[in-house]
């Protein structure tokens, strides 16, 4: 069976929060891509909100900001690449007018392996310290199977009249750094590269390339964006679309890309992850009220609270869609609704037998009910609940409720999240008389990021002198950090 490479694109979100100075807030995201014959390479994205960096005078009308960037690739300690530079923005002659991002492209030749990345921004015009935050990076590119780059989700593009760091394949592609689609976008523009097609099926011989929108929450395909395109073997081919969302409903999603022989065999697959803000778009969830519930375990749930509450412990495996349909049957209070409506959700699942389904997830809720509930939250209601029910138990889990100076806290570590590795989620709770663990950091896509969480953390005995400090100062027994690179 060949080996099917999964290149996610990260998305990382950091800056600081000041009442006394602007707020630098920078976007982060990479791809990986091959030049066949060559070799690997990492093309990485910046951007920077204008409104958030200090413009400094240039001249008599001409106002500039400017960033140093600090990019290093390290494999344990050895440094493999590295860049160090400043980024300007565009001239304005209003300081009040900076409403806009400006972007910035690298690109990193790289042998394949895994790379922390680490990354130092710095206001040029500020008083303010930079920050550094960290990524890692797996490239594993073969010779001998189909291959893909990393997914680039791309704000428009255009012919390439003169060769520029934004030019691939004759155009030039603005990155879209944020993957966060608002109301007033309609296309979502992407680029991808296929590899080896030519070496695998043949010179010049048709191949298959499926594209689609999954839900984040459940993985369920979204027929009404399902595109097929024939392509033709090459070393590297090229995937350049759009795809019209202006009715795709608010919520968490993925954009997929299939690799597909002529014999219609799955030879490659990649996935990004993408927000969508369309208030104005109603779900269709099926007409709820053919559904026939007769002999089946939702018809002998008769108790609304019961069933309010069967319905409310759903939220953290349902879509966006879903919990918003939930809660409006809860507020209706129709019984026999949300009873068609708790069957459908499983059976939408799994129409053999969705019976089974909700019994092996109504027992997880037990379990975390038990755990993790506190005087004013049933478990499900918690965010480990919450984590537990949509990711399931961790594989490593670090607890320390005593440590000297340091609220309770507990660090989970995930091997595999779907197509993500070695993902980790911090929870902290203020007291141990409510066990309200409450997430203040992970590094797993779609989860609240926050570089600053070990001050969060340690805040019990040490304030920080200033918003800028990234983490406490380093005193006996301080274990959170550690705990966090080396789970145990």
């Amino acid at each position: 069976m060949k080996k099917l490479l999964l290149l996610a694109l990260l998305i990382s979100t950091f800056g600081f929060a000041s009442a006394q100075e602007k707020s630098l807030k920078a976007y982060f995201s990479y791809a990986g891509f091959l030049i066949p014959d060559q070799g690997p390479f990492v093309e990485t994205y910046l951007a920077v909100e204008g409104k958030s960096v200090v413009f400094a005078q240039k001249n008599d009308n001409d106002y500039q900001a400017s960033i140093e960037v600090v990019m290093i690739f390290r494999q344990k300690d050895e440094i493999k690449n590295f860049a160090k530079y400043e980024l300007h923005s565009p001239v304005v002659n209003d300081t009040l007018k900076t409403n806009f991002g400006f972007i910035d492209q690298q690109r990193f030749s790289l042998p394949n392996g895994e790379y922390d990345l680490e990354i130092k921004i710095t206001d040029v015009n500020s008083s303010k310290p930079g920050f550094n935050t960290f990524e890692k990076i797996s490239l594993n590119f073969s010779n001998d199977s189909i291959q893909m780059s990393g997914i680039q989700l791309v704000e428009e593009y255009n012919k390439t009249t003169n060769e520029n760091m934004l030019s691939k394949s004759g155009y030039d592609l603005v990155p879209m750094v944020y993957a966060f689609y608002p109301e007033s976008a309609n296309l979502l523009n992407f680029y991808c590269e296929v590899y080896h097609t030519d070496k695998v099926l043949g010179v010049d011989k048709p191949f298959m390339v499926n594209y689609y929108i999954e839900s984040f929450e459940n993985s369920k395909r979204m027929l009404e964006y399902f595109t097929r395109k024939k392509m033709i073997t090459a070393p590297a081919a090229i995937l350049l679309q759009k795809m019209d969302i202006s009715k795709l409903p608010s919520g968490n999603y993925r954009l997929v890309i299939e690799v597909r022989n002529a014999q219609n065999k799955l030879e490659a697959i990649n996935k990004i992850f993408f927000q969508r803000s369309n208030p104005n778009v109603e779900v269709n969830l099926g007409d709820i009220a053919s559904v026939n519930i007769n002999n089946t375990f939702a018809s002998k749930i008769t108790q609304i609270d019961t069933l309010k509450n069967c319905l409310l412990c759903l939220s953290p495996i349902s879509t966006e869609a879903e919990r918003n349909f939930a809660y409006s049957l809860i507020t209706s209070g129709d019984v026999n609704y949300m009873q068609k409506y708790l069957y459908n959700f499983w059976y939408n699942r799994n129409n053999l037998n969705p019976t089974l389904e909700w019994e092996k997830y109504y027992n997880e809720v037990k379990k975390v009910n038990a755990a993790y509930k506190t005087p004013t939250k049933k478990g499900f209601q918690t965010d480990r609940g919450r984590v537990y029910l949509k990711y399931g138990p961790p594989n490593l889990l670090t607890e320390s409720y005593n440590e000297p100076g340091a609220y309770p806290y507990e660090i989970w570590q995930y091997y595999t999240l779907e197509d993500q590795r070695n993902k980790r989620f911090v929870f902290y709770s203020k007291d141990m008389v409510t066990n309200d663990f409450v997430l203040i950091h992970s590094d797993a896509i779609g989860e609240l990021s926050n570089y600053r969480w070990q001050l969060d953390i340690y805040k019990r005995t040490w304030d920080p002198s200033s918003v800028d400090d990234i983490k406490p100062e380093d005193t006996w027994g301080n274990k959170a950090t550690d705990y966090y690179k080396h789970p145990r």
